[in-house]
């Protein structure tokens, strides 16, 4: 296996396994510094939207345009960006609006519920949501990673830093609920497997096939993928625990450094 999809899947895997680090978080402090996950939730998302404008649709434009003339090229770029949309879309739709982990839920709340059945079950619910939303970011760290390590590795600090309070969300209840730190951690960590397993399926799948058109398109698929998931969920979550102007910190933060590091 090429040393490139190698790394690239490395940084999916590590993606992945920040829902653990999220539920060390839960265990082992007794109260959530909501002010820092405002400021890294708004962080990861100005990150996400820098990359996926100025370094992946705009790579994928140009490379685009070269080849089939301005139009076409431009064209060609913004439907499979707006197709990235459309598919992380749809894989939303999957996840029922009340199981939703991406809803602002505290600590408070998720120990809220007097019944240990209800608490694991909404434990169980919030894994498998986790896990539905986890697999296209999987895809896109996986292919940024394909783009360029540099770009491949913000990415999966961004993504990173929105999956710790995913951690949260899982391992609160289930730990609530059966008082076992283990059975906690271990479905918070096996959310975050869906990252890997949505790299090495884009690795499977399109790899074969894969020419400079091809590997275009989904870079500007996966520019859209990424700004769907900053609004829909990492800014509303940002702003959920009541910090607007850290959250924009946050966010303008992110696209500062991001303009740092991609200047060349």
């Amino acid at each position: 296996m090429d040393k490139n999809v190698l790394l690239a899947l490395g940084l999916s895997l590590a993606a992945g396994l920040a829902t653990g680090i999220g539920s060390c978080i839960a265990f082992f402090f007794k109260k959530t510094n909501y002010a820092a996950l405002t400021y890294a939730l708004g962080f990861s998302g100005g990150v996400m939207v820098y990359i996926s404008f100025v370094e992946l649709l705009a790579d994928a434009r140009t490379a685009l345009t070269g080849l089939y003339g301005g139009r076409n090229g431009s064209l060609l770029a913004a439907a499979a960006f707006f197709g990235g949309i459309i598919l992380a879309m749809l894989i939303d739709k999957l996840v029922p609006e009340k199981e939703n982990p991406h809803e602002a839920h505290q600590d408070s709340e998720l120990t809220s519920r007097v019944s240990k059945s209800k608490l694991f079950r909404s434990g169980m619910f919030f894994a498998l949501a986790i896990a539905i939303h986890n697999f296209p970011e999987g895809m896109a760290v996986f292919m940024s990673g394909m783009a360029t390590l540099e770009t491949g590795i913000f990415i999966t600090l961004a993504v990173a830093i929105h999956n710790i309070p995913e951690g949260i969300t899982v391992s609160v209840p289930i730990y609530q609920a059966t008082g076992s730190r283990k059975k906690a951690f271990f479905w918070s960590l096996a959310s975050g497997f869906a990252e890997p397993l949505g790299a090495l399926t884009a690795y499977l799948v399109l790899m074969p096939f894969l020419s400079e058109t091809l590997l275009m398109l989904l870079f500007a698929a996966v520019a859209g993928i990424m700004v769907f998931i900053t609004f829909d969920e990492l800014l509303p979550l940002s702003e959920a625990y009541g910090r607007h102007h850290l959250a924009i910190s946050g966010i303008v933060s992110g696209m500062a450094l991001m303009a740092l590091v991609l200047a060349h």
